[in-house]
């Protein structure tokens, strides 16, 4: 055991058998996750309130997305080198602190540039937050549990965006959507300094790939401004052709920085793993369709039904009700079986609801759609925590924090596709555009099915190729 390792593995053994460290880490994910959707139902009275236009508001929504993918491979090496918890409360106090801001800017510039910071604090805490986990937890099965619980959480954030974004900004109004986060915050920052181990630091790695991080961000903002910008300028327009250039030219870029680089953000050996690699992507198609459909769904229940803010808050419940349930038995069910079997049922699952929403037009009857919502909320919440745990185990333990920087910015990144192309789909023809949107989205899900049945080992085959990569 190296020097470094000891006071782990004394934190370990002191919170064996307690939740607390679970608690703090998903008080903190539970923010995180949130505020990708809980703007969403409160946007109308939002832009109301500041005049903001309609660019104005993509960007309030997209621009905490953008922000958030694109740190997340820096601080997941940020990590890695200082340690996960100060990384942790860090990001727990910028995200707090910006949420103050959110909640008391009088502009719609304060309130993007706000949303941004929120964006850098979420990429601090969401890599942590895995590294935590599995400092806090040694057991494997221990771990496969955690890890279905922060899959819940996932869920249940996400989905409950809307809702409580209606109660909240029907309630006390749209900045309550963002300053319930302050007393989250302080609890989860006491919480976490009090209960929560340290990780282990990867004491031969110095420095931080600064060049290949300008990059990346380069690479995501202008992915997603090509992709805003194409509903209101067109696909052939040079701002939008620009913005893709500049995508694929900053990709380029990182991956030859990351190559000759002696410090990594990314460790490209990571994608040797067949199970990394296609987890990777999965985690881009499954936010593609999920969090596309959640921009979606109350634009057509507040445009096409004429519902109110809580009324379309409450008519995506059947999103949330199931994701309890879903997230807690994959845990359980990945624990036993391995990741694949319930990747493959839940992506299945999600991309039948997706097509179920091809009911959807102007009289509609909302009961036909409660069934396809409640399918892609379980598909989802089914999928999570087993690609989660497909990606951590696949990692060494120096690079887990690079692991899931690069699980999350993946996911992030296609949460910020989702919203961003979903959008743009229907800013023609809303119903058009939303079956377009739907088909694509379960594509997208089936497309992840089948590279979880071509490329997530069985758990004994996993194994035996980790023993044969160690001699």
């Amino acid at each position: 055991m190296t020097i470094t390792d000891a006071p782990v593995e004394r934190a370990v053994s002191g919170n064996r058998g307690t939740k607390l460290p679970l608690v703090a880490v998903c008080l903190g994910y539970f923010m995180v996750i949130l505020d990708v959707t809980v703007v969403s139902v409160a946007a109308p009275l939002i832009g109301t309130a500041l005049h903001a236009s309609v660019t104005g508001l993509q960007w309030v929504v997209d621009g905490y997305s953008l922000v958030f993918a694109g740190l997340l491979l820096f601080c997941g090496g940020l990590g890695d080198r200082v340690g996960g918890k100060p990384v942790f409360l860090a990001g727990l106090v910028v995200f707090t602190c910006a949420s103050a801001g959110c909640g008391l800017t009088p502009t719609t510039p304060g309130l993007v540039l706000a949303r941004l910071v929120q964006g850098a604090g979420a990429a601090l805490m969401l890599p942590a937050s895995l590294s935590l986990l599995k400092a806090a937890y040694s057991d494997k099965a221990a771990r496969a549990r955690a890890f279905g619980v922060w899959g819940t959480v996932s869920g249940l954030a996400a989905g409950a965006g809307p809702v409580l974004g209606g109660l909240l900004a029907s309630g006390t109004g749209w900045r309550s959507v963002f300053l319930v986060n302050v007393p989250v915050g302080v609890a989860a920052i006491a919480l976490t300094a009090r209960y929560v181990p340290s990780t282990a630091v990867a004491g031969r790695r110095s420095g931080l790939d600064v060049p290949a991080q300008f990059a990346m961000a380069a690479a995501l903002t202008g992915l997603t401004s090509g992709l805003i910008e194409a509903g209101a300028l067109h696909w052939t327009h040079p701002a939008v052709l620009g913005a893709f250039a500049v995508f694929l030219t900053g990709c380029v870029a990182f991956l030859l920085l990351e190559r000759r680089s002696r410090a990594p953000m990314l460790p490209l050996s990571l994608f040797r793993s067949r199970d990394f690699t296609a987890s990777v992507i999965i985690g881009v198609l499954l936010n593609i369709g999920f969090y596309g459909l959640l921009f979606l769904a109350p634009l057509y229940f507040q445009r096409l039904h004429h519902y109110g803010v809580l009324r379309t808050g409450v008519a995506l419940l059947p999103i949330v009700g199931i994701v309890a349930l879903a997230s807690a038995l994959a845990g359980r069910i990945t624990a036993r079986t391995g990741p694949r079997l319930p990747m493959v049922t839940g992506l299945t699952v999600g991309a039948a609801g997706l097509l179920g929403w091809l009911l959807a037009g102007p009289g509609t009857p909302y009961p036909a759609l409660i069934a396809p919502m409640a399918a892609v909320g379980f598909g989802t919440a089914f999928t999570m925590p087993a690609a989660t745990a497909a990606v951590m185990e696949s990692a060494p333990a120096a690079h887990g924090g690079a692991a899931s920087a690069a699980f999350n910015a993946a996911r992030q990144t296609g949460s910020a596709i989702g919203v961003a192309a979903f959008g743009t789909l229907v800013a023609g023809d809303l119903v058009g555009g939303l079956h377009t949107a739907v088909i694509s989205g379960a594509l997208g899900f089936l497309a992840a099915a089948f590279l979880a049945v071509r490329l997530i080992r069985e758990p004994r085959a996993a194994e035996a190729s980790g023993r044969a990569a160690q001699t």
